[in-house]
């Protein structure tokens, strides 16, 4: 009976035990190194971890942010979504072994949440790794940028620890803790794609290595707000090219200016000829909207939003492809338009 007693102090009062055991080893008689050899045996059949599993909870936890009411917010900080506060690690007093558990599930999320933002965010393709593994073995995996492997100007290879963290992470800890930026490889991500180059000056590599030596005779463009001032710019850099292989280019409420981008004379003029800009106005499709720019026509996309104007020009900007190109086998001006109160390119 004495010896259930002992057992039980044990388990509840460990650090106590073992001042206990150090205090009878000191003590030379026979009998109580006995008593002490059967203490040693009777623990090492004590299965601590089940002892600890008897009070708490399942381990079922969720198995998505939204399930452990946590959202990152604008500043990619991990909150609660009802009360804003931080990730609570002690979410039980005294089971540290179920919040553990708790906490390593919330970690397995966050795994999966920023694998989906190197891919949607930051625009990254997953690799499988050995490229030529069966579907039977096993396989890791990587991500890299789509011009990874064709890009001759620079790479950027980022390596993570070892632990817990996966590819995009340097902390965990520091994710759920802190923030996105300083447990996660993403700032590092964006900051090489910032460095690789302007839109205009992929735009110019795009030309040169590809556009410039297609076999296609007639070219067609279609460039949306920036796109357009990069649009611009390839012509300001490669004028006689352009000119040359370009039919027409259909512009969506872009956002150049000849006046600041230094365009030429002779390249506002082609624009005037070959050019047309559906922007974001109140007025029916395909009306006149008068300009302050000495560049290409400006017609109603038939919408206020921004965002919309390709899809509701898209008709329009077909028409206006094939007049174009009929125009330029009969040695006609190509109209955008087909109704007569609109603007029509011969009236400019």
């Amino acid at each position: 009976m004495k010896l259930e007693i002992k057992c039980f102090i044990i388990c509840k009062v460990l650090p106590l035990v073992w001042l206990n055991m150090a205090q009878i080893q000191q003590v030379g008689a026979p009998e109580e190194k006995e008593k002490t050899t059967a203490l040693k045996d009777l623990l090492s059949r004590i299965d601590l971890d089940e002892l600890m599993k008897k009070d708490e909870p399942p381990l079922e936890f969720p198995d998505t942010l939204e399930g452990f009411n946590y959202a990152f917010n604008e500043l990619g900080q991990l909150r609660h979504i009802q009360t804003g506060d931080p990730f609570v690690f002690n979410y039980r007093e005294d089971l540290h072994r179920w919040n553990q558990k708790r906490y390593e599930a919330l970690g397995e999320i966050i795994t999966k949440h920023v694998y989906e933002l190197l891919e949607k965010d930051c625009e990254l393709e997953k690799v499988y790794l050995p490229v030529d593994a069966t579907d039977s073995e096993p396989r890791s995996f990587i991500f890299m940028s789509k011009d990874a492997m064709t890009n001759p100007d620079k790479m950027l290879v980022l390596i993570h620890g070892s632990g817990v963290v996966r590819a995009g992470q340097w902390a965990r800890r520091l994710i759920i803790n802190e923030d996105l930026n300083s447990g996660s490889q993403i700032p590092y991500i964006k900051r090489a794609m910032k460095d690789n180059g302007s839109p205009e000056e992929h735009a110019l590599y795009v030309w040169d290595n590809f556009i410039s030596k297609a076999a296609a005779e007639n070219i067609l463009f279609v460039a949306h707000s920036y796109g357009g001032l990069t649009f611009v710019e390839l012509m300001i850099q490669r004028e006689a090219d352009v000119k040359n292989k370009v039919a027409a280019v259909a512009l969506t409420d872009s956002v150049h200016n000849v006046w600041h981008q230094d365009a030429s004379k002779t390249l506002r003029e082609w624009m005037r000829e070959n050019c047309c800009n559906w922007v974001s106005s109140s007025e029916p499709l395909d009306t006149s909207v008068e300009s302050t720019l000495p560049d290409c026509p400006r017609v109603s996309a038939g919408t206020e939003r921004h965002e919309l104007t390709s899809w509701k020009s898209f008709h329009s900007i077909f028409k206006f492809f094939d007049d174009a190109l009929q125009a330029k086998n009969t040695k006609t001006k190509p109209t955008p338009t087909r109704r007569s109160n609109r603007i029509k390119h011969e009236d400019l």
